[in-house]
């Protein structure tokens, strides 16, 4: 199992935070490597989506119309604390918030679980990349939030 952790605090309520990570709002502040290869611009829901909230909702699934395969589920969901995304069936993606006296604590988790020996080499060589680019990702949502 690989843990990746990032933190940053914005100056922006937890409210704020929280409409910026469903998963079409991405590719406003992903970069790099991460924000390249997940490209969410052609996201289609595979769930049944009504409302913005159905978005957020334990169960709801989405994946890229570039890579099918690459399928993201909601697997926890607590409004404007904390939300988590399995991704492909190997890596679980939390982003947990945090009121702050400045506005919100948001740290991003990463736990990947890599079956094969190519994907196990891939993240030696690419998880400090991944690591610069998760951090520069939070740094531009801080920079939109903070406007």
């Amino acid at each position: 199992m690989t843990r990746m952790e990032k933190s940053i605090v914005i100056k922006a309520p937890p409210e704020k935070v929280w409409e910026m990570l469903t998963l079409e709002r991405w590719p406003e502040w992903q970069v790099g490597a991460a924000g390249a290869f997940l490209d969410l611009k052609d996201l289609k829901y595979t769930s049944e989506v009504n409302t913005p909230k159905d978005k957020y909702r334990v169960g709801a699934t989405a994946y890229p119309s570039a890579h099918p395969k690459a399928d993201f589920k909601v697997t926890e969901s607590i409004e404007n604390e904390k939300i988590t995304y399995l991704h492909g069936g190997e890596s679980s993606m939390a982003y947990i918030l945090k009121p702050t006296d400045e506005g919100t604590g948001l740290t991003y988790a990463l736990d990947s679980e890599f079956k094969s020996m190519q994907d196990k080499i891939l993240m030696k060589i690419f998880g400090r990349l991944g690591e610069r680019d998760v951090m520069r990702s939070l740094e531009k949502l801080k920079a939109i939030l903070e406007k």
